[in-house]
C-alpha cells in the first residue's frame, strides 16, 4: 500500500505515501510516554532530585525537542523521526500546479536551495511540531480533571460551579476556561480530528499537496530525501579544514579546550544531536529484544542450567530469629525442663536428644506461640499418613464435622473456630497459668500447656505477656489463618 500515492502522483517519486507520514507520527508520539516511563522508574528510586523534573515533564520536553529539532531542520531540512524515514520539509512554490518537474530532473541542487527551509519557515515549523501538540496534550489533561465527569456528579455540582459574581479575576478566568472545556471543546476536538481525516483522505487520493491542515497554513509539504539532499547533507556532516594562517578567528587568549563556548557550539553540539540518529534505532532493537527476552523461554531455561551446577548448604536456621531475651528464656526452660522431664519419667522428652523442640515464635512479639502436638500417623514409618486417624489434634477426640484449616490439617468444626477466635477452653487455661485443661478439656484430653511438648515454664501466674495463645493461628503450625474463621472450609466427607 505504501506505492498508492505514487501511482496517483504520475512521474512525482519523491512524494511520500500517507503510510509513511502516518508510521512517522506514530513513532514521534511513541517518545514522550516512554520517556516519562523511564523517568517515573528512576523516580521511585531517587525522588528527591527526580521529583521536579517529573511534574515539569512536558515543558522540559518541549524545550529540549526544541534544540533537537531546530537542529535537524536546519541541517537535514527534516524532523528528527522524519529523518529516520529519510522524509524532509520543503517550501510550496507559488506557481500554477505548485511544481517544476524539468527543473527537478535538470539542475536538482538548484530546485534543493531554492526550496529549502528559510529561518522564518524554520520557526513556523518548529511551532507545528512542538508547540501544537503541547498545547493539545495539555488541553487533554485539563478535559480530563474538569469536565469529562462534569455529567456524573448532577446539577449540585452545576450549581455550585457558578460564575464567581465577587471573586477575584483569577477564579473568573478559571471559570470561563473550565466552561470552555466543557462546553467548546469537546466540538473543537471533533473538529480538528475530521480536519485532518479530510487531509488524510484527499493527500492519499493526490487531492492536496499536505496531508495536515497545519502544513498548508504555513506553506510546507513532506517530501522524499534524494541524491542531491544527499550530498548537501554529507558536505555538511564533513569537518572544516584548519585555516591555512593558523587559527586565523580566534579572539586573543581564546583556547581551543572541549569546554570552550566556541567548541562546543561549533562541534560537540552538532555531533552529539546528530548522533540520536544512532540512538533511536538502537533504542528501539534494545526494547524489542528486552520484549523477547521475556516473552520466551529461552531465558527461563538459561537461568534453570546455570543453577544445576550450583550447591547450596541447607539452612541453618528456620523461622523468624529470636530476640535476645527469649533465647535465654528458652535456654532456662530448656534446663528446665530437663529436670521435671526426669520427674515425670521422660514424659515429653526426644528419644535421641532428650529435648523437644521449641515453639514456634512470633514474628511480631517475638513470643512463643501455644500450640498442640500433630496428629501421630497411623503408620510411623510414613510420615504422609498423618491425620489420618480420624481424631481431632485439639480435643484427641474423634473428628466430628471435620473442617480444615489452611495449613492441611483437618480438626473439629467448634475446637478449630474457637481456637481460631482465642476463646478455647485449653487457651484460656494456658493462658491463666494452668497445666491442664481443667473443667474445659475434654474427656482423655492430655496436658496442653507447655509441659505437652516440653515446653514447662518455671514458676506460675497468668502467662499474658510471655506467650501468644494462638488466637487467629492454626492450631498445629502456629502460622496464622488468613481470613480468620473465614478462612476455614469444612470438608465434605
Amino acid at each position: 500500500m505504501e506505492f498508492m500515492t505514487s501511482l496517483q502522483s504520475g512521474l512525482d517519486d519523491q512524494k511520500p505515501s500517507l503510510f509513511e507520514l502516518l508510521s512517522e507520527q506514530q513513532l514521534a508520539g511513541l517518545i514522550p510516554p516512554s520517556l516519562r516511563y523511564l523517568l517515573a522508574v528512576a523516580t521511585h528510586r531517587n525522588p528527591r532530585y527526580l521529583l521536579r523534573i517529573l511534574n515539569s515533564f512536558d515543558e522540559i520536553y518541549a524545550v529540549l525537542s526544541l534544540l533537537v529539532e531546530r537542529h535537524y531542520l536546519q541541517t537535514y531540512g527534516g524532523g528528527f523521526t522524519e529523518n529516520f524515514y529519510g522524509l524532509k520539509r520543503e517550501r510550496v512554490l507559488h506557481v500554477k500546479g505548485g511544481e517544476v518537474r524539468r527543473a527537478q530532473l535538470g539542475a536538482p541542487s538548484e530546485v534543493r536551495e531554492t526550496l529549502k527551509l528559510r529561518d522564518r519557515d524554520v520557526w513556523k515549523n518548529l511551532a507545528v511540531i512542538i508547540a501544537l501538540p503541547y498545547v493539545k496534550r495539555k488541553l487533554d489533561e485539563a478535559y480530563d480533571i474538569h469536565a469529562s465527569s462534569i455529567n456524573l456528579l448532577g446539577p449540585a455540582y452545576r450549581d455550585r460551579e457558578r460564575f464567581p459574581q465577587d471573586g477575584t479575576l483569577r477564579e473568573k478566568v478559571f471559570w470561563v476556561y473550565k466552561w470552555f472545556l466543557r462546553k467548546v471543546y469537546p466540538s473543537v476536538n471533533a473538529a480538528y480530528y475530521f480536519t485532518l481525516l479530510a487531509f488524510n483522505l484527499a493527500y492519499l487520493f493526490d487531492g492536496s499537496k499536505y496531508h495536515s491542515p497545519w502544513l498548508w497554513l504555513i506553506g510546507t509539504r513532506m517530501r522524499r530525501l534524494n541524491e542531491a539532499d544527499a550530498r548537501a547533507i554529507a558536505m555538511a556532516a564533513q569537518p572544516k579544514p584548519p585555516p591555512a594562517g593558523g587559527r586565523a578567528g580566534a579572539r586573543p587568549g581564546e583556547t581551543r579546550s572541549i569546554f570552550s563556548p566556541r567548541t562546543m557550539t561549533e562541534t560537540v553540539y552538532p555531533k552529539m544531536l546528530s548522533s540520536l540518529k544512532i540512538l533511536l534505532p538502537t533504542s528501539i532493537f534494545a526494547l524489542k529484544f528486552l520484549e523477547w527476552w521475556h516473552a520466551s523461554d529461552f531465558a527461563r531455561q538459561l537461568s534453570r542450567k546455570a543453577n544445576e551446577g550450583l550447591e547450596l548448604a541447607p539452612p541453618t536456621i528456620s523461622g523468624v530469629p529470636q530476640k535476645p531475651s527469649a533465647q535465654k528464656k528458652q535456654g532456662r526452660d530448656t534446663t528446665s525442663e530437663k529436670g521435671a522431664s526426669t520427674e515425670k519419667g521422660g514424659a515429653g522428652t526426644s528419644s535421641a536428644a532428650g529435648v523437644s523442640p521449641g515453639p514456634p515464635i512470633s514474628a511480631t512479639t517475638y513470643l512463643p506461640i501455644l500450640t498442640v502436638p500433630p496428629p501421630t500417623p497411623a503408620n510411623p514409618s510414613d510420615p504422609e499418613s498423618a491425620n489420618t486417624t480420624g481424631l481431632c489434634p485439639i480435643c484427641a477426640s474423634e473428628i466430628q464435622t471435620p473442617t480444615a484449616a489452611q495449613t492441611g490439617y483437618v480438626y473439629c468444626y467448634t475446637c478449630i473456630f474457637k481456637w481460631v477466635d482465642g476463646s478455647h477452653p485449653r487457651q484460656i487455661t494456658f493462658m491463666e497459668g494452668g497445666a491442664r485443661g481443667g473443667d474445659g478439656a475434654a474427656p482423655g484430653e492430655d496436658s496442653v500447656d507447655a509441659s505437652a511438648e516440653g515446653w514447662f515454664e518455671e514458676g506460675g501466674g497468668s502467662r499474658e505477656g510471655k506467650w501468644e495463645s494462638g488466637k487467629g493461628r492454626d492450631a498445629v503450625t502456629g502460622r496464622r489463618v488468613l481470613g480468620g474463621s473465614g478462612g476455614l472450609r469444612r470438608v465434605m466427607v
